[in-house]
């Protein structure tokens, strides 16, 4: 139990870390020159936030959608395994599920697509 805990904190840390040896080129930017530029700049800010943003959606949600998919397969197989007289059954049911599952991960392809074209 406590080497579960142990690990689960390591991998929660190395994602930390990870996460902000990656966002600290957003904090090493030059501060915006007098007047005119300033604009440029802001326009400039809020592309590269798109891109972040589009970035960590689409990998959220494909990871989500993997780790669904994988445990609704590990799981009718598992039960087909019990139950090999409805393997039917629970192969449409899987299928019913796992068609939903990829819905949501079109949807949030579709509201990244949106993030960047449209705001």
């Amino acid at each position: 139990m406590m080497k579960q805990m142990m690990k689960r904190i390591f991998v929660l840390a190395g994602a930390l870390v990870l996460t902000l040896s990656l966002a600290a080129p957003a904090f090493a930017a030059e501060a915006p020159a007098a007047g005119g530029e300033t604009a440029a700049v802001q326009e400039d800010n809020t592309i590269g936030l798109k891109a972040i943003a589009a970035g960590i959606a689409v990998g959220v949600a494909a990871a989500g959608g993997a780790v669904g998919m994988g445990l609704a397969t590990a799981k009718s197989t598992e039960s087909i395994a019990r139950q090999p007289e409805a393997e039917g059954k629970v192969r449409t049911t899987l299928m019913l599920g796992l068609v939903f599952i990829e819905t949501a991960i079109i949807y949030a392809l579709l509201v990244v697509i949106l993030i960047i074209f449209v705001l």
